[in-house]
């Protein structure tokens, strides 16, 4: 798919229309993050593999925020709460844990630790002057 480069990204919709509708099929929404993009936070025990597999449902999480860069959102680990935060680069698939429809996205390759640092006012903004870099085109694969 080809998009146009003054375009915002179209992988964060993407997400929340198929974490929507999983919802709305009564089923589990899980998704999955690359462990090794900067600026992710889930505790150190849920990472196997190099990656992470978390239920985003809405009876798993409290204040599930998913903007254009970050998904973020509190959740429990063995009883304690922790501030789970996802960037968006991060992020290798959403699926229903029940029958396993969704979506795999590649990750950037590109993402640099100064492309992302965690704290808000150091995120990346788009500015007009955003629009005159050259763009990344983003894959897409489609899960059967």
């Amino acid at each position: 798919m080809i998009f146009d480069d003054n375009m915002t990204p179209v992988k964060p919709y993407l997400i929340e229309a198929l974490y929507r509708w999983i919802s709305d099929n009564n089923l589990t929404p899980l998704v999955v993050a690359d462990a090794g993009v900067k600026g992710l936070k889930v505790p150190e025990n849920a990472i196997e593999d190099g990656k992470v597999v978390l239920n985003i449902s809405m009876t798993a999480t409290q204040g599930l925020a998913m903007e254009d860069d970050v998904i973020s959102f509190s959740a429990r680990f063995s009883g304690r709460p922790f501030l789970v935060v996802i960037p968006m680069a991060a992020v290798t698939a959403i699926y229903a844990r029940e029958n396993s429809q969704g979506m795999m996205f590649d990750v950037d390759p590109d993402m640099s630790d100064a492309e992302y640092n965690d704290t808000p006012e150091n995120k990346p903004k788009r500015s007009v002057s955003d629009s005159n870099k050259p763009k990344k085109q983003g894959h897409l694969k489609l899960v059967d």
